[in-house]
C-alpha cells in the first residue's frame, strides 16, 4: 500500500525558527564590516550554503558507495534526495557569489578557480540528475548514477581547496581555524548559528525528499504489478476465447 510523505511540524518550526534567528543574528546583530560595509553580511548566508551543500554532497558519495556494495534501493533514493538538495544551495552560493562580488571586485563573475570550480561542481550534480532520467530500469539507472555520483563528488575538494592551491581573485580563508582566524569573535558566533540554521534545514529538505522518493518506489512497483496482471488476463482471454 502506498503510503503518504510524512509531515514534520515539529521540526519544519523548529527549522523556521533557527532561519528566523539566523537572519535576524547576520543582520541586526553581527558587526558591519569596516572594509565592505553592509554587503559583506551575504557572507553569513554564502558561506553556509557552501558548507552544506558539500555536507549533501558527501551524503551522494557515501550513499553511492553503499549502494554499489549492496544493492538496496533505499541508498539509490538516499543518494538523490541529496543531490537534488545539495544542487539547490549550491545554486544558492553561485546567486549571492555574484550579488556580493559585484560591489567589492566591480564585477559579477570572473573565471578564477574558485568560481569556475564550484560552478563545474553545480553543472555536474545537474547532470547527474538528468542522467537519472534517461534510464528507464531502476537498477541500471541505479547503479550508472552511483558510478558518476562518486566521480562528481571529486570536485568538492577541488572547489575547497582551490583558494589554497592557486591564486584566485576570490579572498583566502578566514574562518577555517575558527575563532581569532580573521573573524571577530561575534561575526564567528553568528556564521555559526547560520551554519546550523541551514545544515537544519538540509536535514529537514533531504528527509521530505527521501519520503516521496520512497512514494515514488511503491507507485512503481504498483504500476509494475497492474501491467503484470493485466498482461495474465490478456493472456488468460486469449487462452479462453482459442477454445
Amino acid at each position: 500500500m502506498v503510503s503518504p510523505p510524512k509531515i514534520r511540524w515539529l521540526e519544519t518550526l523548529l527549522v523556521a525558527l533557527l532561519l528566523a534567528v539566523a537572519g535576524y543574528a547576520a543582520f541586526f546583530l553581527a558587526p558591519t564590516e569596516r572594509t565592505m560595509g553592509a554587503i559583506q553580511r551575504i557572507f553569513y548566508f554564502h558561506v553556509p550554503s557552501a558548507w552544506t551543500g558539500f555536507v549533501a554532497f558527501f551524503i551522494v558519495f557515501v550513499a553511492n558507495i553503499a549502494y554499489l556494495l549492496q544493492r538496496k534501493p533505499k541508498w539509490d533514493w538516499l543518494a538523490v534526495s541529496s543531490a537534488e538538495v545539495g544542487l539547490a544551495f549550491t545554486t544558492v552560493v553561485l546567486v549571492t557569489g555574484p550579488i556580493w562580488a559585484k560591489p567589492v571586485w566591480g564585477v559579477w563573475w570572473t573565471w578564477d578557480a574558485r568560481l569556475t570550480s564550484t560552478f563545474v561542481l553545480w553543472l555536474l550534480y545537474v547532470a547527474y540528475l538528468l542522467l537519472r532520467n534517461l534510464m528507464v530500469d531502476p537498477e541500471r539507472r541505479a547503479t550508472i548514477s552511483a558510478v558518476f555520483g562518486i566521480f562528481a563528488f571529486l570536485d568538492v575538494p577541488i572547489v575547497y581547496m582551490s583558494i589554497r592551491w592557486w591564486r584566485t581573485q576570490h579572498p583566502q580563508p578566514v574562518i577555517a581555524g575558527g575563532e581569532g582566524s580573521g573573524l571577530d569573535a561575534a561575526m564567528w558566533r553568528v556564521f555559526l548559528v547560520c551554519l546550523v540554521a541551514l545544515l537544519g534545514l538540509m536535514i529537514l529538505l533531504i528527509r521530505s525528499r527521501l519520503d516521496l522518493e520512497k512514494l515514488r518506489y511503491e507507485v512503481g512497483e504498483l504500476s509494475y504489478e497492474i501491467e503484470n496482471r493485466a498482461a495474465e488476463v490478456r493472456v488468460r482471454g486469449r487462452g479462453g476465447a482459442g477454445r
